[in-house]
């Protein structure tokens, strides 16, 4: 009974039912988050404070998906993106698994040798949506193929993305008492990459291999373009998107290397001062309500954290443990995966998780593989299936420009049943083979 009133797993259950009954993933969030406040005994005003408080977290996130939207919005205006995906569909012709093979290679490059996370979708999957449309692909398939390539190079890669979340994760583990090198901690998540293979490849051989079929609708910036050739401000705007890497990879700062990129576009005139408030204005239609919803998503954690819930539930679970060593990583596997689906972040959870979960680990002997690949797997449960995550959220931003790819039907709950169940298996294998 302690468990099922826990703040935690009320809000997170909550949310779960919310998102299933189609209620808008932002006021499912925000709603969800009161409750939990409640059932911590907060007051409904500090349930409030504490959130706002709380969005201020991921801000700098926020800035950079609606700055990069419209730089999204100007390569569409300049016509760049619908020459790519027209270059694209006279390379796959009618080959729908080469199509998603480039996708994924994509997504996995914008996390490590390009790292400009999901902006890449908004500007490359809707001038895709006709092609694929005539192939009969179901774009649950390529949603499983965008979220694989978003979060399995943070797992297994130490560059970009992945520099960041092993390096939170081998600087957690030896601040609690597991002393491991950033650099040797792939070494072992190789594990869970072979995991989230796995699941790639039943999602798209076996589960969505059947066409589906979607209506040919206009999107908006995407129609006129067969004609199209290059031209100079088209390589403004590669040499812009060039800059805008630069600039991230120099300062270490997403939505200024975006605005650098804008400024070139707009500076050279590659388009016209007087289309500057449509696209910024375009850009924050396509990209703002991810970035809102990140906001909230901060808070959502940072009233999480205050109610002491995730402690609670911890302790709660640890007398079911029974010194057993697959019963300890399958429970502290649980309450990962109900963390991150609340707060959307695998890389917000480490933190949160090892100073609980590597005390656990010392005392009932766990070896450094198994326990690096536990911690790290309960971390990353649940980014692929979280409404609130960018692993979900990019890859419905750009697969329902028409408005026939569900978020929560066609993203989350396929990416959370492929690619959670293989974690959950594979980190439980760990502990027997490790």
């Amino acid at each position: 009974m302690e468990i099922l009133l826990n703040p935690v797993v009320i809000s997170v259950v909550l949310l779960c039912i919310l998102c299933l009954c189609k209620i808008n993933v932002l006021l499912a969030i925000m709603i969800s988050a009161i409750a939990g406040g409640l059932a911590g005994h907060m007051s409904v005003q500090d349930i409030m404070h504490i959130f706002i408080s709380g969005m201020g977290g991921n801000s700098e996130t926020a800035l950079s998906y609606i700055l990069l939207g419209a730089f999204a919005a100007s390569m569409t205006h300049t016509g760049l993106a619908p020459l790519l995906a027209k270059k694209i569909g006279s390379i796959i012709k009618s080959n729908k698994y080469l199509l998603i093979a480039i996708l994924t290679g994509i997504a996995i490059m914008s996390q490590n040798l390009i790292p400009v996370h999901i902006a890449f979708i908004p500007i490359l999957i809707p001038p895709l949506l006709n092609i694929m449309n005539k192939l009969k692909i179901d774009r649950r398939a390529i949603a499983c193929a965008l979220a694989y390539g978003l979060k399995t190079p943070y797992i297994v890669i130490p560059a970009g993305f992945g520099l960041i979340f092993q390096g939170l994760l081998a600087d957690n583990l030896t601040q609690n008492g597991i002393t491991i090198a950033r650099a040797d901690i792939w070494h072992y998540t190789w594990f869970l990459g072979i995991a989230m293979t796995v699941g790639l490849f039943i999602a798209i051989f076996l589960s969505y291999r059947k066409p589906r079929e979607y209506d040919d609708i206009k999107i908006s910036g995407y129609d006129g373009t067969e004609n199209l050739k290059f031209n100079k401000n088209h390589y403004i705007t590669l040499f812009a998107a060039f800059m805008t890497l630069v600039i991230q990879l120099w300062t270490n700062s997403l939505p200024l290397g975006a605005l650098v990129g804008l400024g070139i576009i707009f500076g050279t005139r590659a388009i016209d001062h007087d289309k500057m408030d449509k696209l910024i204005n375009d850009g924050i239609g396509m990209m703002g309500y991810v970035a809102f919803v990140m906001l909230v998503a901060a808070g959502f954690a940072f009233v999480l954290k205050e109610t002491g819930g995730v402690e609670a539930l911890v302790n709660a679970i640890t007398p079911f443990m029974a010194g057993s060593k697959l019963l300890a990583a399958a429970l502290m596997l649980f309450v990962g995966l109900f963390v991150t689906m609340g707060i959307g972040t695998s890389f917000g959870t480490i933190p949160i998780l090892a100073v609980l979960y590597v005390p656990i680990c010392i005392s009932l002997g766990f070896s450094l593989p198994a326990a690096v690949i536990v911690i790290a797997a309960a971390a990353a449960l649940g980014d692929a299936g979280s409404p609130a995550s960018d692993t979900t959220l990019g890859p419905t931003a750009g697969l329902d420009a028409d408005g026939q790819h569900n978020h929560i039907w066609d993203t989350c709950i396929p990416t959370f049943l492929h690619y959670n169940i293989p974690l959950i298996l594979f980190a439980l294998l760990s502990v027997i083979i490790f």
